[in-house]
């Protein structure tokens, strides 16, 4: 279908579908976090400073129980998660095929997103085609490379609204460029129906849980970075028995160097559609390693690792781009306390995962507000990346993140902390102090 077509099919659709509600670690430090090594050779607020209010505000929101012990998983040295040594080979290809494949249509569908196409929930959370289209290319190619397999796809995406009559016009634009996407990468295979796009995305309803493999995949996180023009994330994960054994993240507007702040604002994406440079895949298996390359070069070949060999006054923290993901106050405290000098990185969606984990910044934080409830497919693929490369992830009472309890997290103790082994064991004796100060000051009131 032509570009124009499939543009007017949107643009139709999405004047009539409108308030869809959706329902310790390596001991051999590299330096520079990138490290080549062949992987199948053969075969994504304006700042204020923290007063003593907001300060105790918020770090009532992540007092914390009693602490279970994080372990940082050393870095391995293997020939990667593809390769015939793991035990996931068959998976990793399968789901980098499906990555790159739903990597694409976001790509095609952010072209358009550039004319001011977009379309936003009741909630405030911002929606697009590329979500459905994403989710949908994403169970195709899943089932597709592996016949025969039960299936279990734990994703943030259903159809029930596209069910409805106001649906229908969304669904016949999600159809063209779902189809697009096959046609042009898959051209022997015939085009997908309506209904088969419906069930499709409502194959994603797994409970997920701690028994048996489930897939877990964000079609498109950071979706306010997608419709910003800033960075996104196609992030598909794999549990077994709870546990994450395999992830890859597609972040098609990620250089494949270190980024900068302006590689985090508006306008990156144009560069992502001329630039060869921009465009990273994660990959990583248990027990194999993490890697990066090309978004849309196969299996990455990249070997990387975080730097924790930076001195603090150099350290880079990242945080979500959205003030409303995350208190900047509370970790901008958090940072001083360490010592950390450098501003922060703010960036929407996993790709923070991938950057740290190949040495581009060495921590990430994020509190969000108590009430918010983190999602298993915020965090899947992405924690698998960070391990494999060396780093530390925890909640906020330092805890390991527990993805065994179905598609929510249990309470995280107000936040998520990743980051090279040193910086983690510095940023949670920060908080135990920001937290013992607190508690002094509200006996001596």
């Amino acid at each position: 279908m032509a570009a124009a077509t499939i543009s007017d099919s949107m643009s139709s659709a999405i004047g009539r579908f409108s308030g869809a509600a959706r329902s310790s670690a390596r001991l051999a430090v590299v330096p520079c976090g990138l490290q080549r090594q062949g992987w199948l050779r053969e075969a994504q607020q304006p700042r204020q400073r923290w007063s003593q209010q907001q300060q105790s505000s918020a770090v009532a929101a992540v007092a914390a129980p009693r602490r279970r012990s994080v372990v940082a998983v050393a870095a391995p040295v293997a020939a990667g998660p593809a390769s015939p040594t793991s035990q996931y080979a068959k998976e990793m290809e399968a789901a980098v095929a499906a990555v790159h494949l739903a990597s694409r249509l976001c790509q095609e569908v952010q072209v358009e997103l550039q004319t001011g196409h977009r379309s936003d929930k009741d909630d405030e959370s911002p929606v697009t085609i590329a979500d459905y289209g994403a989710q949908v290319l994403v169970a195709w190619s899943l089932q597709r490379s592996l016949p025969g397999q039960p299936f279990s796809l734990v994703a943030e995406e259903d159809a029930a609204e596209l069910r409805q009559p106001s649906g229908a016009h969304m669904l016949e634009s999600i159809t063209q460029y779902v189809n697009s996407a096959l046609a042009k990468e898959h051209p022997q295979e015939a085009a997908l129906q309506p209904q088969q796009i419906l069930d499709l995305i409502d194959s994603g309803n797994s409970a997920g849980g701690g028994s048996g493999r489930h897939w877990v995949l964000d079609p498109i996180d950071g979706t306010r970075g997608f419709v910003g023009m800033r960075q996104y994330a196609v992030c598909l994960g794999m549990l077994q028995d709870g546990e994450v054994v395999l992830g890859v993240l597609g972040c098609p507007n990620l250089p494949q160097y270190a980024i900068s702040e302006e590689d985090c604002d508006e306008g990156q994406a144009g560069r992502s559609f001329s630039d060869d440079a921009v465009g990273t895949m994660f990959a990583a298996a248990k027990g194999q390693g993490a890697y990066a390359g090309p978004v849309f070069d196969g299996i990455p070949s990249e070997r990387i690792f975080c730097n924790d060999s930076l001195p603090v006054n150099e350290v880079r923290y990242m945080e979500s781009f959205e003030a409303r993901h995350s208190n900047h106050d509370l970790a901008l405290a958090i940072a001083a306390e360490v010592g950390i000098e450098r501003p922060s990185l703010r960036l929407d969606s996993q790709a923070k995962y991938g950057a740290l984990s190949r040495g581009d910044a060495s921590v990430f934080m994020r509190f969000p507000d108590p009430s918010y409830r983190e999602k298993i497919w915020d965090h899947c693929a992405g924690v698998i990346i960070l391990q494999e490369a060396g780093a530390v992830i925890s909640d906020a009472a330092g805890n390991p993140l527990d993805f065994s309890q179905g598609r929510y997290f249990p309470w995280l103790h107000g936040g998520i902390v990743a980051a090279t082994p040193s910086m983690h064991a510095a940023i949670m004796k920060a908080l135990s102090t920001i937290r013992a100060r607190d508690q002094e000051q509200q006996q001596a009131a």
